[in-house]
């Protein structure tokens, strides 16, 4: 029966057992548990039979309670849980011991069951000795971050309580499609009864598989001489005599097994001894699972390292050839005082190529200032862009200095430059060339040295074309430009940026999560990605969030067939693809068309007539094909 020993500050522990559905633990003498202690509310706390677990609950929410040392106010009590309320001490148990109660540490459960036999008494005794060795193997997991010697360790404390001559853990290494456990299982730590490492792994295969298939533990007394394993070949080998074998499950996935053994004595381990095997074999799975898990974060770790040794230009990933010319760019403007233009689309990471520029130049000890110009209201740009003075307009009751007067000595991005106000572009092109800004309200120049990096998702030239942004503004902005690819264009970068985001992100929100089965990378790689790294982020969160599964499949990341490409006629494939390349290389050549018929071999008319069809499209169902 459950109990909860109280350790006094002086004298013997004492045991109370929890007998009744709710049990009160408090100072008052009405308690259950009632113990004297400085910080003890009357009714501190109170545990919670609900017919599955114990649960400890806070009835006075101003008394502390410590969980293993964490403060908790609501938890599920497991074996071994050192409770600390106020500054009272307790130990929860799930088994009382027959010896603590001859010393008078409590009152014993009324049973009409006899407990002062010797078999019982030696199965009990059997079976806190295997808890207290979890209790010690749990204190000793804290210390530890090496799997090899927490399976040593393991082991050591199995083969003390089975009395076994070695022990050995095999486990499933081999994962399926959705991350169960499969495949062979290789041993991945042997121990002798003197506590080192042996040579012979001398086991037998017909066991261990015996309890993988079933999930349940067993017992052999004699496995020469039993009719189930004595035609095994394993068996017959090794002169396999005594072994105890159960299963390590997580997850409700058996991950491998606890196998002790001795081959000279027949008939050494009996039922208690099994059942001892079998508690410790479950809650050194839940300890062994962290383990594992903790192993193969660290080793994706370090093969991810590796796999973008080369492949990171900063903060930036990517090794397609127009990120490295865009790397190219970037590295020998960084260092100059020349305006940068950022194209691309939304969510490519052009505020990360202007946070690169400002970090490798020489203003990188300056400020770096970011200032959305979408985001903004008209009525409130300027004063954001170059401040204000005190009663300047109505809500102006201080003076304030803008983004400009902020990045002083530094870098100021303009994010979204696209979707700034005509009568603003204006006086932004003067801030520009004089480098000498006005607050509102205020006729005093104010001197400013910054750097300017701009950026947009719009093609500008034909913003420009439609009146919507100034020439003068443009060429003043965009003295070199660098354009980003769209994620679905960058080949194999997507499934780099896939798994650098997975190890970053799993850290961080503390996911089962360590890597993609074969079908998701098949599928990222697939897909057009429309909002390309953003949304890549966003399924990635969201899939970490809700999946309990070692490995992210399609279905995590919301990329099933449905969201596949649709395929689409040969002739309208062509002319899409033939649209999107002149794009780009326009964008390269900064909107010089000229140039771009050179460099593409076509007449300059071809080009006009692409950009014609981007202002104006075709109607749906018309014949957009090249004749």
């Amino acid at each position: 029966m459950p109990i909860l020993r109280w350790y006094p500050p002086q004298g013997s522990p004492r045991v109370f057992v929890l007998y009744k559905p709710v049990s009160t633990i408090g100072h008052a003498l009405g308690n259950d548990v009632a113990v004297p202690g400085s910080g003890m509310a009357d009714t501190h706390a109170q545990i919670v039979f609900d017919g599955r677990d114990f649960n400890l609950e806070e009835i006075d929410r101003v008394g502390e309670i410590l969980i293993n040392g964490k403060k908790k106010r609501r938890t599920r009590l497991i074996h071994g849980d050192r409770l600390t309320l106020g500054t009272s001490d307790f130990a929860f148990s799930m088994f009382d011991e027959p010896a603590s109660r001859a010393r008078g540490e409590g009152p014993a459960p009324s049973s009409s069951t006899p407990v002062n036999s010797e078999t019982q008494a030696h199965a009990t005794s059997q079976q806190l000795a295997g808890l207290r060795k979890l209790h010690e193997f749990s204190n000793k997991l804290m210390t530890m971050r090496n799997l090899d010697e927490l399976l040593e360790t393991m082991l050591d404390s199995v083969i003390e309580v089975t009395g076994g001559e070695k022990g050995m853990i095999l486990l499933l290494e081999d994962r399926d499609e959705g991350g169960a456990p499969m495949g062979k299982p290789m041993v991945r730590a042997v121990r002798h009864v003197l506590r080192e490492q042996i040579p012979d792994l001398s086991v037998s295969d017909s066991i261990v598989r015996k309890v993988l298939d079933t999930g349940r533990p067993l017992i052999v007394s004699d496995a020469l001489s039993d009719s189930q394993f004595s035609s095994s070949e394993s068996v017959i080998a090794f002169r396999v005599s005594s072994v105890i074998c159960a299963p390590l499950v997580a997850q409700g996935h058996v991950i491998g097994v606890l196998y002790c053994g001795n081959d000279r004595i027949k008939g050494l381990f009996d039922r208690s001894q099994l059942d001892v095997l079998s508690i410790f074999a479950m809650q050194a799975s839940l300890i062994l699972e962290n383990a594992l898990l903790l192993d193969a974060l660290r080793a994706d770790k370090e093969k991810l390292t590796k796999e973008l040794k080369g492949k990171r230009f900063g903060e930036i990933i990517g090794a397609c050839p127009s990120m490295t010319e865009v790397f190219r760019k970037l590295q020998k403007v960084a260092t100059t005082d020349i305006s940068v233009l950022i194209t691309g689309e939304t969510g490519t990471g052009k505020e990360l190529i202007a946070r690169e520029l400002h970090q490798r130049s020489n203003r990188a000890s300056g400020p770096f200032i970011v200032i959305n110009c979408g985001a903004i209201p008209e009525n409130l740009i300027e004063s954001e862009l170059f401040g204000h003075v005190k009663g300047a307009f109505t809500g102006a009751i201080a003076s304030r200095p803008g983004k400009f007067q902020a990045a002083d000595k530094g870098t100021l991005f303009l994010d979204e430059i696209g979707e700034l106000p005509l009568n603003l572009q204006v006086k932004l092109l003067r801030a520009l060339q004089e480098r000498i800004v006005f607050r509102v309200g205020d006729s005093k120049p104010e001197k400013v040295d910054i750097r300017i990096v701009a950026a947009t998702n719009r093609v500008l030239e034909e913003e420009i074309r439609a009146g919507r942004f100034r020439e003068d503004l443009y060429y003043r902005l965009n003295v070199v430009n660098l354009w980003l690819p769209p994620l679905r264009d960058r080949g194999d970068d997507v499934l780099i940026i896939a798994k650098a985001l997975l190890a970053k992100f799993a850290e961080e929100i503390g996911a089962k999560a360590t890597g993609f089965s074969p079908q998701a990378l098949v599928a990222i790689k697939k897909h057009h990605w429309p909002g390309n790294i953003r949304q890549l982020e966003n399924r990635l969160k969201k899939a970490l969030v809700l999946c309990d599964k070692a490995l992210l499949g399609p279905e995590d990341l919301d990329l099933g067939k449905d969201s596949e490409v649709p395929i689409v006629p040969l002739e309208k494939a062509k002319e899409e693809f033939q649209r999107r390349y002149i794009l780009e290389v326009l964008e390269r050549n900064q909107g010089n068309r000229t140039q771009t018929a050179r460099d593409l071999g076509v007449d300059p008319r071809t080009i006009f007539r692409y950009l014609e069809r981007e202002t104006h499209p075709p109607p749906p169902g018309s014949n957009t094909g090249e004749r």
